[in-house]
């Protein structure tokens, strides 16, 4: 394990009122995150998002190597052997650090708006730069319905490959999704029966589509999906919920604990039950990249002399908006007023510059508990309000930021 702790200098959750106060006030609405590493233990890195190599393995080489950097996260990711923090964001001020979570406990209407807290009483939704080397198993998220079934929430999530953090391709820059078309559950059911006799065929039942930088998808839940080795953002809904499906992957064995990890216990072997977690009319759909792929679209309303606001993330997913996602681009010497009608988490992933009082800066390298100036969470009265971005480099500033449901009443339809 390492020496160094990403929850040094923590103030609990019972005196975060005062700090959080101070935070917002002196921020103007905004709040400075530190960096959220989360490893995987059944995966490869694969080294794009800045993290220093050396610290890959920051929380033991049998945790796995760090892949995942979530942001604005108040989620729990739910890794075996996991450190009581992990997923969870942090916010910095005077030195000090606090929970993401529980300043929205706090100040919930403040930071994430009436509606949002009111309904949820949370920040419902995540984001996280997902990075390997190569593919990762074909799986799935499960639905509402089904995690309830294990005390858990359901999981939509989406994708946008951020060209700044894709500089090479890795091993497979392909993603398998769904289920070819005419695929019937028994053919999927003699993949279930195969799975101790080395790779159980389920790719031969799918089709893998070429990644696209500066574009994306979506993924409802229920859906097959091998996500491929390009660095991923990945707006989704706040859980960690999924099930493996393929056997084996890069040569590498994938037990069948992963499959059933979010499933009742007493249905582990229950194969009707386990395909019957997947979304079948969505799987083989005729149509599957018409109803699930997303290019860029400029947002006018949001665009201006020098900066420009490009919808990454939009649609529905079994009609509702549960996220969104944008990118905003701010030339050199150039500045804008950011008016959005909710609460937002930032990453910078070019340039610098500043947002309202604080600095934004794009890191070349990353020590594991190092603080950057790369992320920030805009809370809803700063983002109703407008803030201010300005590029005082030489390079164009670039920040993705995401947002919770129902947020946008002119967002593009899919």
């Amino acid at each position: 394990m390492s020496i160094v702790k990403l929850d040094e200098d923590l103030v609990n959750k019972d005196s975060v009122s005062a700090i959080l106060d101070r935070a917002l006030d002196a921020g103007e609405g905004l709040l400075r995150l530190t960096p959220t590493w989360v490893p995987r233990s059944f995966l490869h890195p694969g080294r794009r998002i800045k993290l220093f190599p050396g610290d890959l393995y920051a929380f033991g080489a049998d945790r796995g190597g760090i892949d995942e950097r979530w942001f604005s996260s108040t989620t729990e990711a739910a890794n075996e052997g996991r450190v009581w923090h992990e997923g969870l964001s942090f916010c910095l001020f005077e030195g000090k650090k606090f929970l993401l979570k529980d300043a929205v406990s706090e100040a919930g209407k403040r930071l994430i708006g009436s509606p949002i807290f009111d309904k949820y009483q949370r920040w419902p939704v995540y984001s996280k730069f997902f990075d390997n080397m190569g593919p990762i198993p074909h799986h799935m998220h499960q639905s509402q319905k089904d995690a309830e079934l294990v005390g858990r929430e359901g999981k939509p999530e989406s994708y946008y490959f951020p060209p700044q953090y894709n500089n090479v391709d890795n091993n497979f820059a392909y993603t398998f999704m769904g289920l070819e078309p005419g695929t019937t559950k028994d053919d999927l059911r003699k993949c279930l029966e195969n799975w101790n006799k080395g790779d159980n065929g389920i790719l031969d039942l799918s089709r893998a589509y070429r990644l696209k930088r500066g574009t994306g998808w979506l993924i409802p839940p229920g859906v097959l999906h091998a996500p491929g080795s390009l660095c991923t953002y990945e707006p989704q809904w706040g859980s960690d919920v999924f099930g493996m499906y393929q056997s084996i992957v890069e040569g590498r064995y994938v037990p069948w604990s992963l499959l059933v990890k979010d499933m009742p216990e007493e249905k582990h072997q229950d194969l009707d039950f386990i395909i019957g977690q997947l979304d079948w009319e969505k799987n083989v759909d005729t149509h599957f990249k018409d109803s699930n792929y997303l290019e860029p679209i400029v947002d006018t309303s949001a665009s201006g002399d020098g900066y420009t606001d490009k919808w990454i993330v939009y649609g529905h997913i079994d009609g509702e908006q549960l996220f969104t996602a944008k990118e905003l681009t701010v030339e050199p010497g150039k500045k804008c007023v950011l008016k959005d009608p909710g609460a937002s988490g930032w990453i910078t992933v070019q340039g610098k510059g500043t947002i309202g009082k604080l600095a934004l800066q794009t890191p070349a390298m990353i020590r594991f508990g190092q603080n950057t100036e790369d992320e920030v969470f805009i809370s809803h009265e700063a983002a109703t309000r407008g803030v201010t971005i300005t590029n005082t480099g030489s390079e164009p500033l670039v920040g993705l930021r995401y947002f919770g449901p129902a947020v946008h009443a002119n967002m593009p339809t899919k």
